[in-house]
């Protein structure tokens, strides 16, 4: 068997670059939506990787489909990274129960299905060793229009606390990540008025993916393995002026 690490929302931005900083070491099965674009972060991968296209709204579809790929290439999952996830801004009057629910599906319901999954003896021999779920400061450090989002990370990092204290060995954690260059939110950084006040709020500036990158990589790894139930943050310095 093949021992390998998932990381969700790998088709780009953060998820990319910590599919891309692992493959170094491991196998990666890299996992989103849009197929092409998996395809492009499976071609940047240095080692052995495997591509699982997934629709993390359907919770349903999470289980058959993962155990098909890890029957089919004798796969065992020891590290899984969540690093999916998706942001709707609005005044919290227009978060309707529909608008609610893909935000929690895709940023938290799905990685307690995965979690389950990975953890189960039948479809992954209890092989699970490592959670790495990326979080957001606005778990804790609440913003106006981000109520959902803000609610679906908070709840994510409640969930790897409980999970450290109940699944130990296993190690849960999560990363309170700051303000990220990606494609999510690079039309945002090039307004200027956006840009100066980020460059007033963050004293090590607007980090990039490959930072969060690096610290997946070390709370999965060996050096970390007497820390689980913690939410690192890696933000730039941003809470230091909350």
């Amino acid at each position: 068997m093949t021992e390998a690490i998932l990381v969700t929302g790998a088709s780009s931005g953060i998820g990319r670059a910590i599919a891309l900083r692992l493959s170094r070491r491991t196998p990666v099965i890299v996992s989103g939506r849009n197929a092409s674009r998996l395809q492009e972060t499976v071609a940047a991968c240095s080692g052995k990787t495997f591509l699982l296209q997934l629709d993390l709204t359907d919770l349903a579809a999470l289980e058959p489909v993962v155990t098909s790929l890890l029957t089919e290439q004798g796969l065992r999952i020891t590290g899984f990274v969540h690093a999916a996830g998706i942001v709707k801004v609005q005044p919290s009057r227009m978060d309707k129960i529909d608008c609610l629910a893909e935000v929690f599906a895709t940023n938290f319901f799905s990685a307690v299905e995965l979690c389950r999954i990975l953890c189960s003896k039948k479809a992954n021999e209890k092989r699970l060793a490592s959670t790495v779920c990326i979080s957001s400061i606005y778990a804790n450090a609440a913003a106006s229009g981000h109520a959902a989002y803000c609610a679906s990370k908070a709840a994510l990092d409640s969930y790897m606390r409980a999970l450290a204290c109940e699944l130990a060995p296993a190690r849960f954690n999560s990363i309170l990540a700051g303000g990220v260059r990606t494609p999510m939110s690079k039309h945002a950084l090039t307004d200027p008025a956006i840009a100066a006040r980020l460059a007033a709020e963050y004293p090590l500036g607007v980090g990039e993916p490959e930072d969060i990158a690096a610290a997946t990589d070390w709370l999965l790894s060996e050096e970390a393995r007497w820390i689980t139930g913690t939410a690192l943050t890696v933000d730039g310095g941003r809470l230091c002026r909350a």
